[in-house]
């Protein structure tokens, strides 16, 4: 697959064999460049997308210019929070589906992050639940 390259953001496919059995497009937010690739290792799948970029201010432009079918979303970012940005998206495209993937382990950043608009809420440890949130919610999406 092709997809013009664009300041800010790196895009990744990968063909068929690889964990998951069906095509996604995936926009991964964070400014570790080994978190972002963890969370490719971990989602790779038939034909799936991934669409980086390591800001929340990114984040709003690339799921504008990539529509993802799910956006993974750090909260800690140097101009633009996750969960800023997640309100913004959410306030652009209200279907928008966003999991935050954090290393912040706190309730009150958990509930804050639910209202913004997130889906779901995953700390890095255990980003493999990743596979099992975005398989259960496609399977119960119409």
């Amino acid at each position: 697959m092709y997809f013009p390259e664009r300041p800010g953001f790196t895009t990744h496919s990968f063909g068929p064999s690889r964990s998951l059995s069906f095509s996604m497009r995936f926009l991964i937010v964070d400014d570790n460049p080994q978190v972002r690739a963890m969370i490719r290792d971990v989602l790779a799948g038939t034909e799936s997308s991934f669409f980086e970029c390591s800001d929340g201010d990114e984040a709003v432009a690339g799921y504008v210019a990539h529509k993802p079918d799910w956006v993974l979303m750090d909260i800690k970012m140097t101009r633009m929070d996750g969960i800023t940005a997640t309100r913004a998206i959410k306030g652009l495209h209200a279907d928008a589906r966003i999991i935050i993937v954090t290393n912040f382990e706190d309730h009150g950043v958990r509930s804050e992050a639910l209202r913004a608009g997130a889906e779901a809420y995953v700390l890095k440890e255990n980003v493999t639940e990743l596979r099992r949130i975005v398989g259960e919610r496609r399977a119960n999406t119409p």
